[in-house]
């Protein structure tokens, strides 16, 4: 496949692009910063260590329009997890589908982007943010737009369940806008299903805005077809007293990249992000967080762990920004890493900025194998080889499936880390 040079990517998306009547304004501006900027190059800081253009290019003939797949309910059904009690969302090739998803709880409304038309849309996730947040806006077909009402507690959660088939070259664009109104409490949980081994793009954006004094949890698990480049760009904004918990489970996929921004915008927001990638084979997968404290008495807490295997690639870039009225703020990261191959690699740059001088904040990262005397320690006890290395790592692994909020999807995770990891003897 030719080499294709920064405009040339940028024609070839323009041309394949489809025309949509909805959201004018935000698909221009997308096509406009597309055409000037196109996809990141390798000498682009924020894709240095993940080089997704040229991905694409070994991957994807076009950039064309994915179109819907045949889904039924037996099918959905099937990939219900055990114990699952709650709303149901189901995407098919990035678009929902009302027909399929089921949504029974009082104090919340969905409905498709293009019947709302939220003035809101692009304003959470902008679109000069990321050039992907702009190809979403070119490319994104409709959506869903979620509110949960003022004062209310959602018992039971809200599912998101992602089936994608698309023919080689596809671009899948799902797009997603949460408003959690004030005293509002829910909890979300997230999984795509790749319907076969197919390659595409699945290029999401997420934006939530959390009202004052709500609190939200939100749950991904990830774990595509080893052919599928997957682009993540999940937006929020956190008000008054208010705390988002996010976790993510990363197991599978080509190329993965998550792009999780937290915006603390006033006093006594609390933001928390927990994040587990199990990888092997080739897999690449790159989180990139922020974490932007603008006001006082403001809290974060980031801790996110790697067990990498193969040939496989991690890279953790995680920026804490403590702007200069942010006094009293307490702000923590964590970046922890195993390596069991010497072809494994991760590449991981905690990163603080501060222009506050009353404040609490640590960074650090780890990078090692397996500890050889607990290893021995198990095996003097009666374990095999492959049952002590099992239960190492599952105890690095648990602390992060500790934060996931549901407890039938947190047993659902579970099962599946322990499996990939042989500890479930």
């Amino acid at each position: 496949m030719t080499t294709l040079t920064k405009n040339k990517i940028s024609e070839l998306i323009l041309n394949q692009a489809p025309s949509f009547n909805s959201f004018p304004q935000l698909r221009e501006k997308g096509r406009t910063i597309t055409l000037g900027n196109g996809l990141p190059a390798s000498k682009d800081e924020e894709y240095k260590f993940t080089s997704i253009s040229k991905k694409l290019e070994q991957t994807l003939d076009n950039f064309s329009l994915s179109k819907k797949t045949v889904l039924d309910l037996n099918l959905i059904q099937s990939h219900l997890f055990e114990g699952f009690d709650g709303d149901l969302l189901v995407f098919n090739n990035g678009n929902y589908e009302k027909s399929l998803s089921s949504v029974n709880q009082t104090g919340i409304e969905v409905s498709s982007l293009n019947d709302s038309m939220p003035v809101s849309l692009g304003t959470i996730a902008k679109t000069e943010k990321d050039p992907f947040i702009s190809l979403n806006n070119i490319y994104f077909e409709d959506g869903i737009f979620i509110k949960v009402k003022k004062n209310h507690k959602i018992d039971k959660p809200v599912f998101f369940l992602f089936f994608n088939k698309a023919n080689q070259g596809q671009v899948i664009s799902p797009r997603i806008l949460i408003e959690v109104e004030e005293n509002a409490e829910v909890s979300f949980l997230e999984n795509t299903i790749s319907l076969d081994e197919s390659p595409y793009l699945c290029n999401v954006v997420t934006e939530i805005k959390v009202g004052q004094n709500a609190h939200v949890h939100y749950n991904r698990h990830q774990s595509e077809n080893r052919n599928s480049i997957v682009v993540n760009n999940f937006e929020t904004d956190i008000h008054r007293d208010a705390t988002f918990t996010s976790v993510v489970i990363s197991l599978s996929g080509d190329m993965v990249r998550n792009n999780l921004t937290l915006n603390l915008l006033d006093s006594g927001c609390e933001g928390n992000m927990y994040g587990l990638y199990l990888l092997n084979g080739k897999t690449h997968v790159d989180n990139h967080t922020n974490v932007d404290h603008t006001k006082p008495h403001s809290e974060s807490n980031e801790l996110y762990k790697g067990i990498l295997a193969d040939n496989s690639r991690g890279v953790f870039n995680g920026k804490i920004f403590v702007r200069q009225d942010a006094q009293k703020t307490n702000a923590f990261q964590q970046n922890n890493n195993i390596l069991l191959s010497d072809d494994a690699t991760v590449n991981t740059k905690p990163q603080l900025e501060i222009w506050a001088d009353d404040v609490k904040c640590s960074h650090g990262c780890t990078t090692g194998q397996l500890d050889e005397e607990a290893l021995f320690y198990l095996r003097a006890r009666g374990l095999s080889k492959d049952q002590a290395k099992g239960m190492l790592l599952f105890a690095f692994a648990g602390e992060v499936l500790e934060h996931v909020s549901d407890e039938s999807f947190k047993k659902y995770l579970t099962d599946i880390v322990q499996e990939r990891l042989g500890s479930n003897f």
